[in-house]
């Protein structure tokens, strides 16, 4: 069975094609992914409506770029998956509406995917892929969430931001260091070269004998370390880089610890565009192997929203038989969509 699968709830494009075989695990063929971040930069941020527009252009050349490459045809694709939410209501409906018109026109299924199961199942198409049950840390610019994951479909959150995600405390203070965008990668870059004890930065609710997370106070620590310095701010911003890096990791690190310790489970599995950030990789591989643990990641291309994880997870869905497609076209998209309510 071939999926072809589109991505669109930001800014970027994201076009895979997956082949899935009777039970084993579904394979990538292709992908491709355009990224509107240069477009946003001049803006500071996203702008919803020239995200929505870019992806009309994009969408179908791209489709063509990943069967061009994967050697098929788009007739002899089985399934048209899409991102189904959540998300920016416009992007998502872009994709939804050339997903399920190709459906459509090729008379072939569709099927609506959430957004943050096709990152927590990335990890599945790595050299090195989970095996259930797990923890899984979902850490986006949008999204930080602990959940317990039994199998496809079989969620169950254990903790999560009660404000700003982890990203957003990443880009947010960047903006404030004057990085520009995106902010987060910036951020981490800098911090290479500064000094993560520079500044003693908060750790909200690291004691907090729970599993959920608390960025905003951090954020505006930055804010206030920022004034403090004043002029001398682009001298030491390499410092302050370093210790808001060093804030936001300790503090995943340690939910992600607590979490495996609660649920019992040996194995963590670590998704999202943050998942990216190497300091957060480097920590999480040294906790986990002083204790013996299993901790998975998907390839770093596939950190970042894409479509291969919409294919993926819409071919693991109908693997799993959690839920098959279907050729209802008259599609709608959920900007707000909980996870563990899929």
């Amino acid at each position: 069975m071939l999926v072809l699968g589109f991505e669109s709830s930001c800014d970027e494009t994201g076009v895979a094609l997956v082949q899935s075989e009777g039970t084993r695990l579904p394979r990538l063929l292709a992908h491709a992914l355009h990224s509107q971040v240069r477009m946003h930069a001049d803006y500071g941020g996203v702008v919803p409506e020239l995200a929505s527009r870019d992806h009309i252009r994009r969408a179908l050349p791209l489709a063509e770029t990943v069967l061009r490459e994967a050697g098929r045809s788009v007739a002899e694709v089985d399934v048209v998956a899409y991102t189904r939410g959540p998300g920016l209501a416009g992007a998502l409906l872009v994709g939804a509406g050339v997903a399920c018109a190709l459906g459509a026109a090729l008379d072939k299924p569709v099927l609506g995917v959430h957004h943050l199961e096709g990152h927590l199942l990335s990890p599945f198409m790595g050299a090195d892929p989970p095996e259930f049950p797990f923890v899984v840390l979902l850490v986006s610019g949008g999204h930080t969430q602990l959940m317990r994951v039994d199998g496809v479909g079989r969620y169950a959150m254990l903790g999560e931001t009660i404000d700003d995600a982890a990203g957003e405390a990443f880009d947010k203070s960047a903006k404030l260091m004057g990085l520009g965008y995106p902010g987060g990668p910036a951020l981490a870059r800098l911090a290479e070269q500064g000094d993560a004890k520079a500044f003693a930065l908060p750790r909200p609710l690291l004691h907090s004998g729970d599993l959920d997370f608390s960025f905003a106070g951090l954020k505006t620590a930055v804010l206030t370390q920022a004034k403090k310095l004043g002029e001398t701010l682009p001298a030491r911003s390499a410092d302050l880089a370093a210790s808001t890096q060093a804030a936001i990791v300790e503090v995943l690190v340690r939910k992600s610890l607590a979490a495996l310790k609660e649920s019992g489970l040996q194995r963590l599995v670590v998704a999202g565009g943050v998942g990216a950030n190497r300091e957060l990789r480097a920590q999480l591989d040294v906790a986990c192997a002083k204790r013996r643990l299993r901790v998975h990641y998907p390839e770093l291309a596939l950190c970042t929203d894409n479509g291969a994880m919409i294919a993926m997870a819409a071919a693991m869905r109908m693997q799993a038989g959690v839920q098959q497609a279907d050729k209802r076209y008259a599609f709608d998209v959920k900007p707000r969509w909980p996870l563990d309510a899929i």
